[in-house]
């Protein structure tokens, strides 16, 4: 994988050290050129609405958008009121990693966080939380507005169409739409092996952040509404939060590019099969232990000292996390549209080394 750094030779750090597609990289070249109009009154944002409405077999509503946590907090802002609770893993993205940000464009609102093993709520745990007389009981406190589940997760795990279905069902039962922060959806959507529309409205996801950034785009993300109507005041709100780009056409090349020709999916296919790679030689290595099932192009482990070491003297770069007395630490690779045999067979051969330190 190149970098901007020579100082790593190989970097899982995140999908985000990856660069851009080739595919999109023409299309911006192309969107260079000539006029348009601004504010979304282009062809380009046209014909990006018109491919997400073919890919996912139905009628929506598409809206583009520079970063995943503008989409997230746009989409979330257009389902809750200010007084609004949405319920959300408690690792969520929307809980630890965006400053707050759905409550700023909600202009309130309140994060209540459920538990769950590898990332994931049930629909069992949702159900106990809405049925709590709390959850609803008056003018004294916040009202319930909004289900968000992450997919793939924030430990590399996909919801199962039935665990979607499952939660939709309980969120609509109590009158709250369901939104999908979808930043590594296309990877989701190979490991399930199923289609985009079966991912999301056929199993009862209202509102999904589509990413794209993640996986071969520059900066590109779109705020998906499923029944049009729900759209509601979207374009004021995203006005007002500063992704109303004047010369759109720029972020709608880059979407439409990613879609042409199956893209997205063969991007993540291609991050999906090296994270498989992977997980595969790292399992049952003397000091390694994976965390957490590798369903998409993440992976969690726990490894020694000496693998540790290894990976690093080998230029390896990745989060490392937890470190033990005994100098084991968490670690979380990621891989992306164009992680290459190299990089993973690099990486590799330093952890087997390492494990062999553990093993003496």
């Amino acid at each position: 994988m190149s970098t901007n750094s020579n100082a790593w030779k190989v970097n899982f750090a995140s999908d985000n050290v990856g660069g851009a597609a080739p595919e999109i990289l023409a299309a911006l070249g192309e969107a260079a050129s000539g006029f348009a109009m601004p504010y979304g009154n282009d062809d380009l944002t046209e014909k990006f609405r018109r491919m997400a409405a073919e890919t996912f077999e139905t009628e929506l509503a598409a809206y583009p958008v520079a970063t995943g946590t503008a989409a997230n907090s746009i989409a979330l802002s257009t389902l809750s009121p200010p007084y609004g609770v949405i319920y959300c893993h408690e690792g969520a993205h929307i809980e630890e990693d965006e400053c707050a940000a759905p409550e700023f464009y909600i202009g309130g609102g309140k994060l209540t966080v459920l538990g769950g093993a590898d990332g994931k709520f049930t629909a069992e745990a949702l159900a106990t939380k809405l049925g709590d007389p709390s959850a609803a009981s008056g003018v004294h406190h916040a009202q319930p507005a909004a289900v968000s589940i992450t997919q793939l997760t924030e430990k590399g795990t996909a919801y199962s169409l039935d665990e979607i279905r499952a939660i939709a069902d309980v969120a609509h039962a109590h009158g709250l739409k369901l939104h999908m922060d979808g930043a590594r959806f296309a990877n989701a959507v190979n490991a399930l092996g199923c289609s985009p529309a079966e991912a999301t409205w056929k199993s009862g996801v209202d509102v999904l952040s589509f990413g794209a950034t993640k996986n071969g785009a520059f900066a590109a993300e779109a705020v998906i509404f499923f029944d049009p109507a729900l759209a509601g005041d979207v374009e004021f709100r995203r006005k007002r939060g500063g992704h109303l780009f004047s010369k759109m056409r720029f972020l709608s090349a880059q979407l439409c590019a990613y879609l042409e020709n199956g893209n997205w999916l063969r991007y993540a296919a291609n991050a999906n099969r090296a994270a498989k790679v992977l997980a595969d030689g790292l399992s049952g290595l003397p000091g390694v232990e994976l965390l957490h099932p590798v369903d998409g192009n993440e992976i969690f482990a726990r490894i020694s000292a000496s693998v540790h070491q290894a990976l690093r003297a080998a230029g390896c770069q990745y989060y490392a996390f937890g470190e033990a007395p005994d100098g084991s630490v968490g670690i979380r690779l990621v891989t992306a549209f164009n992680t290459g045999d190299a990089e993973t067979g690099h990486f590799l051969d330093a952890a087997r080394a390492g494990a062999k330190g553990a093993a003496a």
